[in-house]
């Protein structure tokens, strides 16, 4: 483990897996739901964003506005055109409106593969920085970004929700959707707020992942990516804003280092591994929540 090469891989990877699991977790404790939509969001800003460049000729910051404008609209769709109405129909039920949003995920995918197309395009630069070697690896211009930006996201959503008024709303729909609807909390708000900034979330890592994306972004992308963010909740835990970052690093040092050790084949076996142990034996994650009382 001492190739520095492979250190920066997982900061790369663990950086975008833990942006991706940060807008589950926000999505989760503002209406405690798993939006598994969150990985095509991601995938379809990085892939509009390209296609709005290279194909149509687009400035870049006219394509990133749009793209981030529409995820966060879509964001706001899927709850209140998708997860609400069908919830309300199931009297609270989860599994109908987890179906529902299952086949909006292969339906964003099946679109974007319509509109950008169906061939992988390069993810753009936003803040490029010059390659420059660390000890003795090359460090890519799309790494510092990206690594700017999830760290920037993990204080700015950990500082709104312990700070403001609505992050603290935000925890206590949380906790207790049927507590706080008693207490006359905005639930319907609150989720359809976490929807939005799950959306905003998903929509930057994808964004600035892109570019170290080394077969470019396809349609496809997203429901590797639902996945991955998954796991990376699921190993991270919910205990903590920054337990998602946790997950997301342990699962891609898993990724790059056991490949690289013991051969290709054996990383599906060991992430298969991970997924079983803590489904299994511990499935609130290394950080436990804590329900106040």
């Amino acid at each position: 483990m001492g190739n520095p090469q492979l250190w920066i891989s997982v900061f790369i990877d663990g950086a975008f897996y833990g942006m991706i699991a940060l807008a589950y977790y926000v999505t989760l404790i503002g209406s405690q739901f798993f939006n598994f939509a969150i990985g095509p969001y991601a995938m379809a800003t990085g892939l509009g964003a390209a296609w709005l460049v290279v194909d149509k000729g687009w400035s870049l910051w006219s394509a990133v506005l749009v793209v981030l404008v529409g995820i966060v609209v879509l964001g706001a769709i899927t709850e209140l055109a998708v997860v609400r109405p069908v919830q309300q129909r199931a009297t609270g039920g989860e599994l109908p409106a987890l179906v529902a949003v299952a086949a909006l995920l292969f339906a964003i995918q099946q679109l974007a593969g319509e509109i950008f197309g169906f061939t992988p395009l390069p993810g753009q630069l936003i803040f490029p920085t010059s390659t420059f070697t660390l000890s003795s690896a090359t460090v890519q211009a799309s790494v510092v970004p990206l690594l700017v930006v999830a760290a920037a996201a993990f204080l700015l959503v950990g500082g709104w929700i312990r700070l403001t008024a609505t992050g603290r709303t935000l925890r206590a729909v949380g906790d207790s959707n049927s507590a706080a609807r008693l207490l006359g909390f905005p639930v319907n708000r609150i989720r359809l707020i976490a929807f939005m900034i799950g959306a905003l979330i998903a929509g930057l890592a994808g964004l600035f992942f892109a570019p170290s994306s080394g077969n470019g972004v396809n349609f496809m992308s997203g429901l590797n990516w639902a996945l991955e963010g998954f796991l990376a909740l699921v190993i991270g835990g919910t205990g903590a804003v920054w337990a998602p970052l946790v997950g997301g690093f342990v699962l891609a040092a898993a990724g790059i280092f056991v490949p690289y050790y013991f051969g290709g084949n054996s990383v599906s076996y060991v992430l298969l591994g991970l997924a079983v142990v803590f489904f299994a034996f511990r499935p609130e994650g290394v950080f436990a929540r804590r329900v106040r009382t």
